[in-house]
């Protein structure tokens, strides 16, 4: 695992021309705990699949992604404040392991957004352009990986408004999942004219 960075490290950054600044820090659990749980564990978050989950439990989740060596978790600021959480893994050792072929340079990714009473129209494509963006920032990294529950069609339609195409759907232990990718290409031609 790398060294633990403080949390007002800002990892990524971008401006988008209507929305402001956007950015990505490491998730702190001794600051960030309480907030995550109540993101992840409210009701307009049915798909991560933590109702009922206590900050404890919600916190050992979160403690075990940071220690393992193929995942990791990050908070999204919107305007310096925390708004979305990000988490990125390799699909050829965590959540994909046996269900498609990974190719070199394959990423895996989850994000979600804060709960509001206010939404502001246009702030979750904000949002997955900013963590794709994030993502894409690594050279390494040449295709976005995601397994959405076949469900979440919010989701799917936010997937293909940044470039991801499906691929099927695959049986996951705790979903009915639709695989999808978006190559760098995908993500540029979808998102052009997008802030940088």
């Amino acid at each position: 695992m790398s060294t633990p960075q403080h949390r007002s490290t800002v990892l990524f950054s971008r401006t988008d021309p209507r929305l402001g600044q956007f950015a990505v820090r490491p998730l702190d659990l001794a600051e960030d705990a309480e907030l995550l749980h109540s993101w992840v564990t409210h009701p307009k978050a049915p798909f991560w699949m933590m109702q009922g989950r206590s900050v404890v439990e919600v916190a050992a989740e979160y403690r075990a992604i940071l220690e393992h060596p193929h995942h990791d978790a990050f908070i999204g600021l919107a305007e310096g404040q925390p708004a979305f959480l990000v988490e990125r893994y390799d699909p050829a050792h965590v959540e994909l392991v046996g269900l498609y072929p990974p190719e070199p340079g394959d990423i895996g990714m989850h994000f979600l957004c804060a709960p509001t009473d206010a939404p502001v129209h246009g702030f979750t494509r904000v949002v997955i352009t900013t963590v794709m963006a994030f993502l894409l920032d690594d050279p390494a990294v040449r295709r976005v990986v995601v397994e959405p529950d076949v469900r979440n069609t919010a989701v799917h339609a936010l997937n293909a408004a940044v470039g991801f195409e499906p691929v099927g759907p695959i049986s996951k232990p705790e979903k009915e999942a639709l695989l999808s990718f978006c190559t760098r290409e995908q993500f540029a031609a979808a998102t052009r004219g997008a802030a940088a």
